[in-house]
């Protein structure tokens, strides 16, 4: 396979766009927003040029990356010569399945289709296409030109040749691809958002302040990064989307997302992608702890 496609220019699908290209494939990078694809292009040239600045690639790898990459604003015209397409759309389930129905009448019979989803139903997603042996879940980590893992789900009709295919892709990206099946949240999420849905609940019940609990973590558990201020990197809506899917799957209480959680999003303060969540981000970057309507 040497002609991706990548559905989505936001953080994850420009990342995504970038390790492909940068590995020598041609990468069509497809969003309805054209101005979402200008910043995608600008935000893979500028990580390139942190990696130049490195010494971690040439300037002739930097423009070799760039030339590989073209933008679409339509599926159809996107995926037309397409062996592999990543879909990297919001997470969004309905929008999933509409995207997986135009792939199916738009993308070459032979086509492996797979989904970023960090969270849904890769045999749900299977469902709108007339191909399931062919959908496959590709879970890549935020920032993906520097994280290693890419989890890969296996739907429950995904064949054995699709899994092979894509856990051997995986590898030519320097990436670590490990293996899971089609259960909510799979394993990343599994354990990571109710972690983070539990440090919500702590706040929201008083027992400690944001940084404390943050600290806690951090020092005591040597994550690298406490879980309220992961939570607004990843966004407190992504967060909230993946507790949901969690508590429908399981339809157990313990999976039930916290209600600070709930009036933050619907309130607007999603983290970092907004400006505010349990920190400010003035400028893009943390600035100090938002001290209201924390607690019960």
């Amino acid at each position: 396979m040497k002609n991706i496609a990548v559905i989505g220019a936001g953080t994850m699908g420009n990342g995504i766009a970038h390790v492909f290209a940068q590995k020598g494939f041609k990468v069509n990078l497809i969003d309805v927003s054209t101005t979402s694809l200008e910043k995608a292009l600008a935000t893979i040239s500028n990580n390139l040029d942190r990696m130049l600045a490195k010494g971690s690639i040439t300037e002739l790898e930097k423009e070799a990356t760039l030339a590989n990459l073209s933008t679409y604003t339509e599926i159809a015209k996107g995926v037309a010569n397409a062996e592999l397409v990543v879909e990297a759309a919001t997470e969004n389930v309905d929008l999933k399945l509409k995207i997986f129905e135009q792939l199916e009448a738009a993308a070459p019979a032979s086509c492996i289709l797979a989904s970023n989803t960090s969270s849904i139903s890769i045999t749900k997603i299977a469902s709108a296409t007339k191909r399931p042996d062919k959908v496959i879940g590709m879970h890549f980590m935020n920032p993906v030109p520097i994280m290693k893992l890419v989890e890969i789900i296996r739907g429950y009709s995904t064949s054995k040749e699709t899994m092979d295919s894509i856990v051997e892709m995986t590898k030519t990206l320097d990436k670590i691809p490990v293996e899971a099946n089609d259960y909510p949240g799979f394993v990343s999420n599994r354990i990571l958002v109710p972690m983070i849905n539990e440090a919500i609940y702590a706040l929201y019940e008083g027992v400690a302040g944001v940084e404390e609990i943050d600290q806690v973590m951090m020092l005591g558990m040597a994550h690298p990064m406490g879980p309220l201020q992961l939570a607004d990197f990843v966004g407190l809506d992504v967060a909230l989307s993946i507790c949901n899917v969690l508590y429908q799957g399981f339809g157990n209480p313990k999976y039930a997302p916290c209600p600070l959680l709930v009036n933050m999003v619907q309130a607007g303060k999603l983290g970092v992608k907004s400006g505010e969540g349990f920190y400010s981000y003035e400028g893009g970057y943390k600035n100090k702890v938002v001290s209201s309507q924390f607690k019960k």
